[in-house]
């Protein structure tokens, strides 16, 4: 029933998707309405809730465009359902706008397949990368996933392998002339931030963890089932599935490494499990073993949101 509802890409489906997730959304902020008392703040979460609507249909456009799935629904109802195993992300600014600039990367960086305006897209891919590690500083990994598309696709013009570096430099100006203007410096704004701490020791209570371990659970799952597919994809696409892998694989990384550790910096790993689990629906043709995916997800999802209200 559940995958018959989602198994069609209409607008009501969409609607559906946003309409529950702002129902979430407003539930989790109404604990506490001290925010209604500042306009700054209410314009902040309502600029947090368009940012995640965005990321959820940016996510939606990379996987349709690059046919990466068919036309159905389920990616961005996957996405919705990883919100839920983490509501605090709601209240998050930095690491959903970060998440929305790797997500424009991931785009320019998949698109690179057409082999059209390769240049173009290489140095906005990096440009916007290097953007989104301004606020989440271990976010500059995924540069390396410009190099690997570049190796990829477009290796044999040496130019290619020089864009990211301008595109450092024009970010590097732009964030010294904000730093100028701030009366701050660089140790203070970012570099204090920028070491390994891989302790897993930032849970407040048992319910961040049970959410974390089921959320990486299921994540492992269904990396699992993307790479035993992975050979009965089209040739076509193998480079393209490879670049989704490589930036959960990155996103997990930088969820590890980072030092300012809690489940919000996960996020960066949602839009490629969204994809992967729209992967495994397709693998598994049965209807009944899709329901039984998409049931435990939603229980899954539901008991972590509640539990950590």
């Amino acid at each position: 029933m559940i995958t018959s509802v989602f198994k069609k890409s209409t607008p009501l489906n969409y609607s559906l998707v946003v309409i529950l997730m702002l129902f979430f959304f407003l539930l989790y902020q109404f604990q506490d309405m001290i925010w209604l008392k500042s306009i700054l703040l209410i314009v902040q979460k309502g600029f947090v809730f368009l940012l995640l609507a965005g990321s959820l249909f940016i996510t939606n456009f990379i996987c349709k465009k690059n046919g990466l799935s068919k036309d159905s629904t389920y990616t961005v109802f996957f996405f919705f359902l990883f919100l839920l195993f983490f509501p605090s992300l709601f209240d998050n600014l930095k690491i959903v706008v970060a998440n929305v600039f790797l997500l424009l990367a991931l785009r320019r960086l998949l698109s690179l397949q057409s082999l059209k305006a390769s240049k173009e897209k290489i140095f906005d891919a990096a440009l916007w990368i290097l953007v989104a590690s301004i606020f989440q500083p271990w976010c500059i990994l995924f540069i390396a996933l410009v190099f690997i598309s570049v190796l990829f696709h477009v290796s044999s013009d040496y130019r290619n392998w020089f864009l990211p570096f301008i595109a450092l430099f024009v970010v590097a100006i732009g964030f010294l002339v904000y730093l100028t203007i701030e009366n701050t410096t660089i140790e203070e704004f970012w570099l204090d931030k920028l070491y390994v701490d891989p302790v897993l020791n930032y849970f407040t209570n048992n319910y961040q963890n049970w959410a974390f371990s089921i959320f990486m659970t299921t994540a492992l799952f269904l990396l699992i089932v993307m790479l035993l597919s992975y050979a009965n994809k089209p040739q076509l696409l193998h480079s393209s599935y490879k670049k989704v892998i490589g930036f959960f694989v990155i996103a997990i990384v930088v969820f590890f490494i980072s030092p300012d550790k809690n489940n919000d910096v996960l996020l960066f790993a949602f839009a490629p499990l969204a994809i992967m689990g729209t992967n495994a629906l397709e693998v598994f043709q049965q209807q009944v073993k899709q329901e039984l995916l998409l049931g435990v997800l939603i229980v899954c999802s539901l008991f972590t949101f509640f539990s950590q209200l």
